[in-house]
């Protein structure tokens, strides 16, 4: 059967109806969508390491059988560990998978066995070599088991496949069915679902000699030339079944022209994307506000609490410039917490209300909704702007008097959750909207509000510090602003990492605080405890601590307990006593994560600092250093040697206590946890990166860019760019966004 990119997975050998629907929950409905599914690792099976030359610390490859396997319960939930016994013909290699019940049945003395992993020293017995929890595949049941204790069968002739070219061997009748599996260097894919790696690549491997001619090249023929970069068709090619003589580094580092080509190819027509789309939103008509006029000059002043710094000076002239323009603004404002983002952000506000026009405020939570509002009443309360919120905890009544009044033109500042986004409410002149961590919204959502008014401005703005490869990526078709001065009087925050048992000296340190006239947050990662037996044991949450620290450690103070199940009255009546004083020491999870603006709270206590990832406690440490009196953020987390706090967790804890910069502490962020996963949430509408990473590959990202505004920018190229937007299959056309912007 002769194959197209187009061609439906079902319609292949090994897959059919079932698997295709597990496929599809990846996003792979075609052959082309299966081929961009790449390897994440290789392994070299030309070259398998002999259990007797393997050393502890090394990370290695081997072969062998399975000479015997079982399990090891323990009792109290703590599961069981899994004992698998392999050998080669030079000796036996011990391996434990942890929580390993689940692979009781999985394996029968005799079956060939290739393992990767990292070998280290079992302290029981002393001096034996183990791996721990290793990757493992099944080579199947082509051939006859060996005898318990025989070494693995010799590699036959046909499953060594040619060594000279990355092209796919022929398909030979009676060719060994594991010729993917051994003889070469292997792929290693994620599983998905059922779809185990070995599947997947059986399946890659039968159909790309089956494939019909390839569709044209979609990269331009000039940039193909300019960087040397290999076809598509043979690209994938290479990446899936690479020859033998790669260098296994090349390849695990991506460093390959083919691994290359592919990550430019994702990084251009997403950067080509943005660029159109840019280009396009420089082409609508829109508001050319009045920004020099004497009145408006002196509205700005006026809503100013203190001198601004010259980064905030700086800041303001930027969007003031964008406001005068007749064209829409699309600009991110990034700044540090507590860096004075928000009076920026009011300053443009007070600029587009003396116009005579209406701006949207839309923050992620009711709290940080909540925060935003009293702020803007109590700033515009000289310049008697009329400030309202709408949230989805209003009764219906009330949400509806307050959409009239913005219909009306009544309300010059509306400022609220999605609920802004609900079909009710309809703007008179709505001239700027203003969107606050707009990581925590998609793309789509941010353009339903733009769609309420006539091409607003837009001045989005987030308190996390976004490394310029991500901010590259995510938000490539906004001007970018940055105040990087925080205001000044900030007193420095003292950052400590404490142990659980030193908690006695962290709680008398807290009450000298409030004797001092103080406050103080108390976080922990959980609301209730769970139903758990283990999870009752190992987290503290907020609801019981709140009652024993009230009761048995601060009897004599006042606390107040704040957490996401509270009706909005309530946790709004929680911050409002306790920005008034009246509140010394408020136990929380991380409702106050964003927002919260207390100048007398100085000291930030995270229990079950491990737990948190360090966006979040970098986060919940700019709650305090707010005012003129030194600060101080206790971690409380486990400093013991023996494994309870995991290097991960270690890294963001010692990172912490390091620095608060927090473009150093963003960067760390997306070294430990990855692009993908930087934000804590997809963003919906959002590219999902399948190949690139804009953190290892920073540069070709750089020159994608670079590439792609030039050829969207170049009159010259309009034939050759709807040429090749015409040509796009359907696919790329909604996987890049391109649709919209063709």
């Amino acid at each position: 059967m002769t194959l197209a990119y187009s061609t439906e997975v079902k319609y292949l050998k090994g897959v059919g109806p079932q698997r295709a629907a597990t496929l599809a929950t990846r996003g792979i409905h075609t052959v082309g969508d299966l081929l961009g599914y790449l390897p994440f690792r290789y392994e070299d099976r030309i070259h398998f390491t002999p259990v007797a030359e393997i050393v502890p610390g090394g990370i290695y490859t081997l072969q062998g059988v399975v000479a015997d396997a079982g399990v090891a319960r323990f009792t109290r939930g703590r599961g069981a560990i899994y004992h698998l016994l392999v050998r080669d013909s030079t000796g036996l290699l011990h391996c434990k998978f942890f929580h390993g019940a689940y692979l009781h049945g999985k394996f029968r003395v005799g079956q060939r066995i290739v393992l990767y992993g990292k070998a280290d020293l079992d302290p029981l017995p002393a001096g034996r070599i183990e791996m721990i929890n290793p990757q493992f595949e099944l080579l199947g049941n082509e051939f006859s088991a060996p005898a318990r204790g025989a070494g693995p069968p010799p590699a036959t002739s046909d499953a060594t496949p040619p060594a000279t070219t990355g092209a796919m061997p022929p398909a030979t009748a009676g060719a060994a069915p594991d010729s993917t599996e051994v003889g070469r260097i292997v792929p290693i894919y994620e599983a998905i679902g059922g779809i185990s790696s070995r599947m997947i690549r059986r399946i890659i491997y039968g159909l790309l000699d089956s494939l019909a001619s390839a569709p044209p090249d979609p990269l331009p023929a000039d940039i193909l030339e300019r960087y040397a970069f290999p076809s598509r068709r043979d690209a994938l090619r290479f990446v899936h079944f690479p020859p033998p003589d790669v260098p296994l580094e090349t390849l695990n580092a991506f460093r390959s022209p083919a691994h290359q080509r592919l990550i430019f190819e994702e990084f251009f027509f997403y950067q080509l994307s943005l660029a159109l789309r840019k280009q396009q939103a420089q082409r609508l008509p829109g508001i050319a506000f009045r920004v020099r006029e004497p009145q408006i000059r002196e509205a700005v002043k006026r809503i100013l609490p203190f001198k601004p710094t010259d980064a905030q000076k700086r800041v303001l002239a930027e969007i003031a410039a964008d406001l005068e323009r007749p064209v829409p603004m699309n600009r991110l404002l990034e700044g540090d917490v507590g860096s004075g983002k928000t009076i920026v952000a009011f300053e443009a506000a007070a600029i587009v209300i003396e116009n005579g026009w209406q701006v949207a405020l839309m923050a992620p939570t009711e709290i940080l909704a909540v925060q935003h509002f009293l702020s803007a009443r109590r700033i515009f309360a000289p310049s008697r702007y009329t400030v309202e919120m709408i949230s989805s905890g209003l009764k219906a009544s009330a949400k509806r008097d307050v959409a009239e009044r913005v219909r009306t033109g009544q309300v010059q500042l509306l400022v609220g959750t999605h609920a802004l986004l609900e079909d009710p409410i309809a703007f008179a002149r709505l001239g700027l909207v203003i969107v606050d961590e707009q990581h925590r919204f998609g793309v789509l959502q941010r353009k339903r509000l733009i769609d309420k008014g006539a091409s607003p401005d837009v001045l989005v703005m987030t308190a996390t510090p976004i490394p310029r490869t991500l901010s590259l990526t995510l938000f490539g078709d906004l001007d970018v602003s940055v105040i990087d001065r925080l205001p000044p009087g900030r007193a420095p925050i003292d950052t400590r990492w404490s142990g659980p048992e030193h908690l006695p000296g962290v709680w008398d340190f807290l009450s000298r605080q409030v004797a001092a006239g103080r406050q103080a947050y108390v976080v922990y990662p959980v609301i209730e405890q769970s139903k758990s037996v283990e999870a009752q044991r190992s987290l503290k949450a907020a609801i019981v601590e709140y009652e024993r620290l009230q009761k048995f450690v601060f009897p004599k103070l006042r606390l107040g307990l704040l957490h996401g199940r509270m009706r909005s009255e309530e946790k709004e009546a929680v911050m409002e006593a306790f920005r008034r004083g009246e509140v010394d020491i408020l136990v929380s999870t991380t409702v106050i994560e964003v927002g919260v603006d207390v100048p007398n709270a100085t000291v930030m206590v995270v229990e079950h600092a491990e737990r948190f990832g360090l966006a979040q406690l970098h986060q919940l440490r700019g709650r305090i250093g707010r005012g003129a009196n030194k600060s101080t953020c206790i971690l409380v987390a486990p400093k013991s040697a023996s494994g309870e706090v995991s290097g991960d967790s270690k890294a963001r804890l010692e990172t912490m206590v390091a620095t608060t910069d927090g473009f150093a502490i963003a960067e760390m962020d997306l070294k430990l946890r990855g692009p993908g996963e930087f934000f804590g949430t997809r963003q919906h509408g959002a590219l999902s990166l399948e190949v690139a990473n804009p953190l290892r590959d920073r540069e070709l990202l750089e020159t994608a860019r670079r590439e792609a505004f030039a050829f969207a920018g170049n009159p010259e190229r309009e034939a050759a760019r709807r040429s090749l937007l015409a040509s796009l299959a359907p696919e790329w056309q909604r996987r890049y966004q391109l649709a919209a912007v063709g």
